[in-house]
């Protein structure tokens, strides 16, 4: 009977609840986290008509695949870090009522002999259910993730992901149809941690410098004949779009930032004349010198020079003169294609006049 004479008393509060319930229904909460070979990356955000708008975010450098490239082993040190972000990404998870979630692993995990373990490991402390995704769709989620910065004018673009234990490259079509076409695709086993730890001592000399960015370019040329995507370049027919912390970095570094600002360098363009002369800079700074700058720090001074080679030999082997700096990648790839997902549920729970959460939503959300 109180409840009754509640209900009564405040039909304002009644309305208020009952349109929180439809708005948790029409617009569920969404999660993705990417967990690299260096980084730790989540993203929190809502359903919109153009997307999703982004609630909450995190990123930590966590270095997971130190050491993976010479001893084939997850150290006990890197996993250690890595669960203590993600403990900080599964706390933000609970408090924001995730609904669905998808939560990937990429090159230290995929290369590692204990990454199932670590993995599991996961789930067990945090509740997190990782997977290890094949890098083809690592790629491919970061096409997703970057496809709005494309120019719909021209029909070719190669896009690039320099990670930590990886870079993947795609060669696609833009004009085929509504989505892009996949022509071409490779994954070279050089990151900015396999590559210092490979060149460095642990600076990378500027010798040494010279010689990554020659075994690089060494790679790319077959992927690059058998596709002719230089000549594509020469033609006018192809852009070219770079993703991941070294390009974010030097584009930082080049506009001179004294704070790193997602807003000015996603989307932002990058010439090649400016590639070559902050790489030349940073490979003969020092580590010091290096870890000034605002859009590196302590946690990127290691790693940049790596970076910047595998940037210089990519830019060396197509000459396209700039390229699309993008600050987005696997995990927007990852919820557009949750929005899309929840779209169609949704749509089709009005079909059936069925208001409800589909099944296993809530069971999703613990994750």
């Amino acid at each position: 009977m109180n409840l009754i004479r509640q209900t009564k008393r405040h039909p304002s509060r009644r309305r208020h609840r009952t349109a929180r319930r439809h708005r948790s229904v029409e617009s569920p909460i969404l999660a993705a986290l990417d967990l690299g070979s260096n980084n730790c990356r989540l993203l929190i955000a809502r359903p919109s008509p153009d997307g999703f708008t982004v609630l909450d975010g995190f990123s930590r450098i966590v270095r997971l695949g130190e050491g993976v490239a010479s001893t084939g082993l997850l150290s006990q040190a890197a996993m250690d870090r890595a669960l203590s972000a993600l403990r900080v990404c599964a706390d933000k998870v609970t408090r924001r009522c995730v609904v669905r979630g998808r939560y990937v692993a990429t090159e230290a995990c995929r290369q590692a002999r204990n990454g199932p373990a670590f993995i599991d490991r996961v789930q067990r402390e945090t509740g997190l259910c990782l997977e290890a995704i094949p890098s083809r769709e690592e790629a491919e989620l970061t096409l997703a993730g970057c496809l709005p910065l494309f120019d719909p004018s021209i029909p070719f673009a190669l896009t690039f992901d320099v990670g930590g234990g990886s870079t993947e490259i795609l060669w696609v079509r833009l004009d085929s149809g509504p989505e892009p076409e996949v022509l071409g695709w490779m994954s070279l086993p050089y990151g900015v941690i396999t590559l210092t730890e490979k060149y460095g001592s642990p600076e990378v000399s500027p010798e040494a410098y010279r010689a990554m960015v020659a075994d690089i370019e060494a790679e790319l040329r077959p992927f690059d004949v058998a596709h002719g995507i230089g000549a594509a370049i020469e033609a006018g027919a192809a852009q070219m779009l770079g993703t991941a912390g070294t390009v974010t970095t030097v584009a930082g570094v080049k506009m001179g930032l004294k704070r790193y600002n997602r807003s000015i360098v996603d989307g932002s363009w990058l010439d090649f004349e400016a590639v070559h002369a902050v790489s030349d800079m940073l490979v003969g700074a020092s580590f010091a010198e290096r870890a000034s700058h605002a859009c590196i720090g302590q946690g990127r001074a290691e790693l940049v020079v790596a970076g910047c080679g595998v940037l210089e030999a990519v830019c060396r082997t197509w000459p396209a003169g700039r390229l699309r700096v993008a600050d987005r990648g696997v995990r927007e790839g990852i919820l557009l294609a949750l929005a899309r997902q929840t779209e169609v549920e949704r749509a089709g729970r009005t079909m059936r006049g069925d208001g409800r959460h589909g099944v296993g939503e809530a069971a999703q959300a613990a994750q």
